[in-house]
């Protein structure tokens, strides 16, 4: 089966944030604070993606006010921080969601994430994801981690399900 075709089955999408929402740079204050940029198009392509009617979720290794804070900003409720087994939580979120795995995908761009995109019925990466990640996913993002690879993979998940033209109407219109 193709990536579009697992795409197309999609109930639950998950993302990973260091690497993926972000570029993977980790900032911090002389206080100790941390601090991410997150992309307004990766925001923009998560909403049209809910909207539609994909539940999102966040899995992530690490604990970050300003994960908490985005995922607020952009609605998304299940969100999973400071997570050593992610596909764990993936498993257990798509039993509590009643959601087999195979209408689940997830976004990830390490080793640590293998075995949730293993898991995964649809498995997206970014092109600078660890080589084994990239053999092992479905679909490689074009655009970079933090600068539109979270849309790409939105929009062709859109676009799978037959659903990114009416996504894209409201701005189309006269």
């Amino acid at each position: 089966m193709g990536a579009a075709d697992k795409a197309a089955r999609l109930r639950l999408m998950a993302f990973d944030v260091d690497g993926v929402l972000t570029d993977g740079t980790l900032f911090f204050s002389a206080a100790g604070d941390e601090m991410k940029g997150f992309s307004s198009l990766d925001g923009h392509g998560l909403k049209m993606l809910s909207t539609s009617g994909t539940t999102l979720a966040i899995i992530t290794g690490r604990r970050s006010a300003a994960v908490a804070k985005r995922a607020e900003n952009l609605g998304i409720d299940l969100l999973f921080q400071g997570i050593e087994d992610k596909r764990a939580v993936f498993r257990e979120l798509c039993g509590r969601l009643g959601i087999d795995p195979a209408e689940a995908g997830y976004m990830g761009d390490d080793v640590v994430d293998l075995p949730v995109l293993r898991a995964a019925g649809f498995a997206a990466t970014v092109p600078d994801g660890h080589a084994l990640v990239r053999r092992h996913a479905d679909y490689v993002a074009r655009a970079a981690a933090g600068r539109g690879a979270v849309r790409e993979v939105c929009e062709f998940i859109l676009a799978a399900q037959g659903r990114l033209e009416a996504a894209l109407a409201p701005w189309l219109e006269p």
